[in-house]
């Protein structure tokens, strides 16, 4: 298990991805979700000439990453914010386009192994779950504090659990009688309520449940949805992006947002198309690329992981 923590997903393919546009003189790497800084540590040297910029939410992540860095000086920005502050994060230091952008979806290792943090549903922990511990509220608020459509909406929207319904029933019950603090009665409750067939299939029944509150804790689709256009618009002519996923709800957004970009917006029927219509990114993954079979064998993460990639091919038009 402990040594799972320090090994960042499919790096080596995220580095090839992103390569063509960091081997140029002065590039400049953003790696939006630094976490324990193995990705960023590989950027910085895999290319010795990039500068790269790291964001993370985490106070704690920062400050271990920050040790990690050290050795490569100056070459390393290190920010406190959340991924979708990147542009002003860009205004702020004075740089006016990314070269390559990376962004790691997943949940830190760290948060997931830090057993006061909440996170994991295999151990008892208070129910928290905040990204960011200095703001928002966290999981046990959320159980005890919305009305039951709201929990409802969440479980569907967020865990895509069918059987969310039962599940809030029994967490508005048991929250009258006592509310919500610690994982371990959480765990137990889903258990409980969910019927046997449902039991059988994918892994701890509590999982969807919480990563549903994680994601409505930190507000994370909203941050990607916001994260990921803004991300595209900051690359450079012949910048590009990387962006793993672990959950489809996020991939889908990544997709989206590719595929939009990569599309003609003219109308139908011109003979020749404007500038202004041409499309802007050129996909670099066909689909969502995988990780090995060796790669899930040495680092269970890494199964769930999804990859997409972009390359920035035309500027907007104003």
């Amino acid at each position: 298990m402990s040594n799972d923590r320090h090994v960042p997903v499919m790096l080596q393919r995220c580095l090839d991805m992103l390569a063509p546009a960091l081997e140029r003189p002065g590039a400049v790497v953003v790696d939006c979700t630094l976490g324990l800084g193995g990705h960023s540590e590989a950027l910085l040297e895999r290319f010795p000439e990039v500068r790269l910029v790291a964001l993370d939410r985490d106070k704690e992540a920062l400050r271990l990453s920050g040790e990690r860095l050290a050795p490569h000086g100056d070459r390393a920005t290190l920010v406190h914010a959340v991924y979708d502050e990147l542009p002003e994060v860009l205004d702020r230091l004075g740089i006016a386009e990314a070269d390559g952008v990376l962004f790691d979806l997943g949940v830190s290792s760290m948060q997931l192994d830090e057993a006061d943090r909440g996170f994991a549903y295999a151990q008892d922990a208070p129910l928290d779950m905040r990204m960011d511990q200095s703001t928002g509220i966290g999981a046990a608020e959320v159980l005890n504090t919305y009305p039951p459509g709201e929990l409802v909406r969440i479980l569907r929207a967020y865990g895509e659990e069918k059987q969310a319904k039962r599940i809030v029933s029994a967490i508005v019950r048991e929250r009258e009688r006592e509310p919500f603090t610690t994982s371990a009665r959480l765990v137990e409750l889903i258990r409980d309520a969910l019927p046997q067939a449902a039991k059988r299939t994918g892994g701890n029944p509590a999982k969807r449940t919480f990563q549903a509150l994680r994601i409505e804790v930190n507000h994370e689709l909203e941050s990607v949805e916001r994260a990921i256009p803004a991300a595209v618009k900051a690359l450079a002519l012949g910048g590009r992006i990387a962006v793993l996923s672990y959950q489809s709800l996020e991939d889908r957004i990544v997709k989206q947002v590719f595929a939009a970009g990569a599309a003609t917006t003219a109308p139908p029927g011109l003979p020749v198309v404007p500038e202004k219509y041409q499309p802007r990114l050129k996909l670099l993954t066909r689909g969502a690329e995988l990780p090995t079979e060796e790669e899930v064998a040495e680092n269970r993460r890494a199964a769930p992981a999804r990859l997409r990639g972009a390359e920035r091919i035309r500027k907007d038009v104003p």
